[in-house]
């Protein structure tokens, strides 16, 4: 692959990945809120700092994908 291609694939996988973490972190959302329901604040509290973390790596992609003149959708 040339490096237009490889600038367009790259920029393609950004979007799933931002897509893909958000879909995780809305998953995570709904089990911490069931760990939490059945009594494990504890759990919960470990899936909400994942989440926290989920959503940082997510915000690097953004930068990423802005810096390579991407936007999201």
């Amino acid at each position: 692959m040339g490096k237009i291609a490889d600038k367009k694939k790259l920029k393609t996988l950004l979007k799933y990945w931002i897509n893909h973490n958000r879909e995780h972190s809305e998953e995570f959302q709904e089990w911490s809120e069931k760990a939490n329901a059945m009594g494990e604040s504890e759990v919960a509290k470990a899936v909400q700092q994942s989440i926290a973390e989920m959503d940082k790596a997510t915000e690097l992609l953004l930068k990423a994908l802005k810096k390579l003149g991407g936007k999201e959708g």
